[in-house]
């Protein structure tokens, strides 16, 4: 691949690390937007290595996820597929009863804790997960990192709306033998199973992978808007509880634990997320581009999946529950024999309840793929390939919704940018709000559309009435 060529695509990559990994010119930095950015030095005249465009998924147009989920799982015992999750031999609703690993967790504690089988079991030496940076003078809060004990693995619990990449750790897994786990959003999986048909290092090392479900990613300029709007500045906060989980409140009612410098003074504070801006996951606040262009919801590659149970039936209980999806047979085995032993409260599903606790974001993601492709092939915009093809097909009003949304996700890195720079958040705020109002208006005119004359007679007098 030429450089230009690449230049004009990594825009699009996961910046999971990988293409750093394989090729040493190429160098990853957080930007002055707070997300990982590709940068090759200027004297390079050579292409850079073929094996970037091979190993991530953003690139590699021969090899889909659904074709290494084929390689890896199709010919797995009491194997099953479906066209919406991909391949599984179990699902489950649940959490982690013993121990604390519940209450540690984001939710259920399904993650960690599988972590913790297969090494007390010695399926594995080390777990590769993300962990607060223990360079404490480093603007950098989170990165991946290797725990070899119950108590580090333990230590790295929790969900992280923070950008990561995963080169220096796939150089400490080279120059340290031993099994691993990986835990890792789909693109980042995905680029570890591309990795591993090109590495017979990484593929020998990395035997298990846990799949996270993932909405989208975030810049780092995500924590610094929460902590900016109790106080602290950006550039001053120096560490966060992105899901802190709250007493007597519904599962998704979490708050955020935020620590830093106000006023010279360092202090913790907890705020509920539903008081702080920028949480309707909809809108898509200092999300990437790439986020917008992965068909993977289900994190198809992935030995097992843990996601959030977004379900009626589970989310008024505050301590959170997972949903499961298992592909691996000694995974599966391990998670049995838990239940038997009364380790683990797992309530077997139907895989339409797996997807519905996804099914906003499966119609953002995979069904309305289609309408980004062609917004950009009709800019003249180079996009990935995926397993959709470009459509218009999708409806006038969703088509705006997905138009706001991308407005959304790449004006808040912009605004946010001049704010910093003008140490101004009202500024951002003002903005953005104007931004807010007319996702909100759309979604309005929707509500009236599928109300007919009557029903909008209804709305409108009750708007009056406010």
């Amino acid at each position: 691949m030429k450089v230009t060529e690449f230049n004009s695509k990594k825009i699009y990559s996961d910046v999971s690390g990988v293409s750093s990994y394989v090729d040493k010119r190429i160098k990853i930095e957080i930007n002055s937007y707070g997300l990982y950015e590709e940068i090759i030095n200027s004297d390079i005249s050579n292409d850079i290595s073929s094996l970037v465009q091979q190993v991530s998924p953003y690139l590699n147009d021969k090899i889909s996820a659904g074709d290494i989920a084929k390689t890896l799982f199709s010919e797995t015992e009491n194997i099953r597929r479906d066209d919406r999750i991909g391949y599984y031999n179990s699902l489950f609703v649940g959490h982690v009863k013993e121990g604390e690993y519940r209450e540690n967790a984001s939710s259920g504690g399904m993650g960690t804790w599988i972590f913790k089988e297969l090494f007390k079991k010695g399926f594995i030496d080390g777990v590769i997960h993300v962990k607060e940076n223990p360079d404490k003078k480093s603007s950098i809060l989170f990165k991946y990192d290797i725990s070899k004990s119950i108590e580090e693995i333990q230590a790295g619990a929790k969900t992280k709306y923070y950008p990561v990449e995963l080169s220096e750790v796939l150089d400490l897994v080279r120059n340290n033998k031993g099994k691993y786990a990986i835990v890792g959003i789909p693109s980042f999986i995905n680029s570890i199973r591309l990795l591993a048909l090109n590495d017979a290092v990484i593929r020998e090392r990395i035997i298990f992978t846990v799949g996270l479900i993932c909405g989208h990613q975030k810049s780092s300029k995500f924590s610094d808007y929460m902590a900016w709007q109790v106080g602290i500045r950006p550039g001053h906060l120096k560490a966060i509880d992105f899901r802190h989980k709250l007493d007597d409140a519904k599962a998704d009612s979490y708050a955020i634990k935020m620590t830093g410098l106000v006023d010279g003074e360092m202090k913790t504070i907890i705020q509920p997320k539903n008081c702080l801006g920028g949480q309707n996951w909809g809108l898509g606040y200092f999300k990437p581009l790439a986020s917008d262009f992965t068909d993977d919801v289900f994190n198809e590659t992935a030995d097992i999946v843990v996601g959030d149970a977004w379900l009626p039936e589970y989310t008024s209980d505050s301590h959170g529950n997972n949903i499961v999806i298992i592909r691996n047979p000694i995974i599966r085995n391990l998670v049995l024999e838990a239940i038997n032993e009364d380790k683990l409260v797992m309530n077997d599903v139907h895989a339409d309840t797996i997807f519905k606790s996804q099914a906003a974001h499966y119609r953002h993601t995979y069904d309305e793929l289609p309408y980004r492709q062609y917004k950009k092939r009709k800019n003249n915009l180079w996009y990935p390939v995926s397993r959709v093809n470009e459509s218009t097909a999708i409806g006038f009003f969703r088509g705006k919704v997905q138009d706001i949304r991308m407005e959304i996700s790449s004006k808040s890195h912009e605004y946010f940018k001049v704010a910093v720079e003008k140490d101004d958040l009202a500024l951002f705020e003002k903005k953005m709000k104007n931004l807010n109002y007319k996702y909100k208006f759309v979604y309005y005119l929707m509500a009236i559309q599928g109300k007919g004359i009557a029903g909008t007679i209804k709305i409108l007098f009750k708007k009056i009435k406010k």
